[in-house]
């Protein structure tokens, strides 16, 4: 029997962003499926129906893949893909398997021969690091940096010099609600020479990005306390 495809759906980034999200592709591929893996099951039914879905919503399947049903096995999010039905992969925002649990959906897809097929959307890293006028050529996504401020500051300071050594764009994020130490541990610890950018809450009605070397840095006064946030460094020289 042939198998269905995983199509991997991007979900808008912020509140009312949702005209900036949609391609044509999205709207009809959203409403050729039924079936879908998602990370939160109430905003998933909102996107879709920002989205322009047709299909009644309680003629839905819907997979909760939350922080409470990971763990365990895989087998029953991939049934109806083994039985030839196309499924949805979406995230809580921006791209489905980007610093995003959704890659261990993505991976059995691959281990078990199903075709993946991701659409075009918003990525919260792609659109800072368009924004940041650094080195597009080379750069690298180091995700989440360590909850212990030694361990943290020492990664800060790891990779400045990875970026120097290698004239690469350095992007990593936190938790929102702890944004405010990280940037204050970027000011402390990275050289005055160094360019930061901050992409705060990007696609957002107060979106904010704004990239300085870290000596100007420290006479702004900003707070991303709770704002989801991209920060980026770049040190070539």
């Amino acid at each position: 029997m042939k198998k269905g495809t995983l199509f991997l759906i991007p979900v808008p980034l912020a509140d009312n962003a949702a005209h900036k999200s949609f391609t044509p592709f999205l709207i009809d591929t959203i409403n050729s499926i039924k079936t879908y893996i998602v990370e939160n099951e109430k905003t998933a039914r909102k996107f879709l129906k920002e989205a322009g879905l047709k299909t009644p919503q309680s003629e839905l399947l819907i997979h909760d893949f939350g922080k409470h049903k990971r763990g365990s096995s895989l087998a029953p999010f991939f049934k109806e893909l083994n039985e030839g039905i196309d499924v949805g992969l979406m995230s809580e925002a921006g791209c489905p398997g980007v610093a995003d649990p959704g890659a261990e959906i993505v991976a059995e897809a691959h281990r078990r021969n199903i075709k993946v097929v991701p659409l075009v959307g918003p990525n919260a890293m792609l659109q800072a690091l368009m924004s940041s006028g650094f080195s597009g050529q080379s750069y690298a996504f180091t995700g989440y940096l360590p909850i212990d401020k030694g361990d943290r500051v020492k990664r800060i300071k790891d990779l400045e010099q990875l970026s120097q050594r290698y004239r690469q764009t350095q992007l990593f994020m936190e938790t929102p609600f702890r944004n405010n130490h990280l940037l204050e541990d970027i000011l402390k610890n990275c050289q005055p020479n160094t360019l930061l950018c901050v992409a705060c809450n990007i696609n957002a009605e107060d979106e904010f990005i704004k990239t300085l070397p870290i000596s100007l840095w420290r006479k702004e006064k900003v707070d991303l306390h709770k704002k989801p946030t991209v920060f980026l460094i770049y040190k070539g020289n």
